[in-house]
């Protein structure tokens, strides 16, 4: 039996299949050309934190109202989900008794381990390339050296202290955690903050809630498998909101694959290489989602790793 389709009908399915042909995403990298000098000009190495300074502070400072601080960094040890090769291990160094006569004991740990990219950490601009082009056209063999980073080292962010923003999109869809390959758009971002009564200003670090983090450590295999996040369009629109920061509770921040089988976490190239806007992954975000804190004071301070590419950090949220 043969179904016949009327020519309406034809049209109808053919226009719908170029219409999600014409909405899939992908992206090819600006050339030099296009992106350098950046705007905090040619020789910046600290990108939005040039946000940072006394009104930022004193502007976040307003949110605080309760004194109460909600720790936003997960705890290091040696069962936390790492990627690839990537390894944490403590050591414990127990000294000799002092002979002394109020015998004094002294422990110390010896840690082994990528301290710049493990846990809930601070991505650096020294982290990611466009082949072998960095933040603000440094380039990779210029600056690269087996003690570190000669430009772009993580040492160079220093304290930020900002307003900080969470965009709830696991409540905005009405779930406790989006699946492991759902692409947040920009109208996901948007109506977010529209139902928060919040809009993002320059400099804000912007955090956004997956739910992917209630896997952290319990189970690590589909934590690290597949991740929800930002696709594309949504980290563009975000870096035209021109945020000292973004980070979020799972590992890539972005949709991860990304849905384009061609090209390898571009928001990663998007937000640090082209925008110099840092990156905080494996945020702990349980508690300001259950408390509904939506804006708050935001602290972080990556370690001063000597040229390196990123930092183990745990920033909090003040309100």
């Amino acid at each position: 039996m043969q179904i016949q389709l009327k020519p309406i009908l034809v049209l109808a399915l053919t226009l719908g299949l170029i219409v999600r042909l014409s909405q899939a995403q992908t992206w090819t990298p600006p050339k030099d050309a296009e992106r350098c000098p950046c705007k905090w000009g040619a020789n910046d190495e600290r990108g939005s934190a040039n946000h940072m300074n006394p009104e930022t502070v004193l502007r976040a400072t307003k949110l605080i109202r309760t004194g109460v601080v909600i720790e936003l960094g997960h705890v290091l040890n040696g069962t936390i989900p790492l990627v690839g090769t990537r390894s944490f291990n403590v050591q414990t160094k127990r000294t000799v008794m002092n002979p002394q006569a109020n015998m004094r004991g002294s422990n110390e740990e010896y840690i082994t381990g990528e301290l710049g990219q493990i846990g809930t950490q601070f991505d650096g601009f020294a982290h990611q390339t466009i082949g072998g082009s960095m933040y603000n056209c440094f380039k990779l063999d210029d600056i690269a050296t087996r003690n570190g980073f000669l430009k772009l080292g993580v040492e160079k962010v220093g304290t930020l202290i900002t307003r900080g923003v969470l965009i709830d999109i696991a409540a905005l869809k009405g779930v406790e955690m989006l699946a492991d390959n759902y692409e947040i758009t920009v109208n996901d971002l948007e109506q977010a903050l529209a139902k928060q009564k919040l809009t993002l200003q320059p400099g804000d670090a912007v955090i956004i809630h997956t739910g992917y983090g209630k896997l952290w450590n319990k189970d690590n295999v589909k934590y690290g498998k597949g991740q929800p996040g930002i696709g594309i369009a949504a980290a563009t629109w975000l870096a035209r909101q021109d945020p000292m920061l973004v980070g979020s509770d799972n590992g890539s921040i972005e949709v991860n694959p990304n849905p384009d089988p061609k090209i390898s976490l571009p928001v990663h190239q998007i937000m640090l290489v082209v925008n110099g806007i840092h990156l905080v992954e494996n945020m702990k975000l349980d508690e300001l989602v259950t408390k509904g804190i939506y804006q708050f004071a935001f602290m972080v301070q990556p370690i001063k790793i000597q040229g390196g590419t990123g930092s183990a950090v745990a920033p909090v949220a003040v309100y």
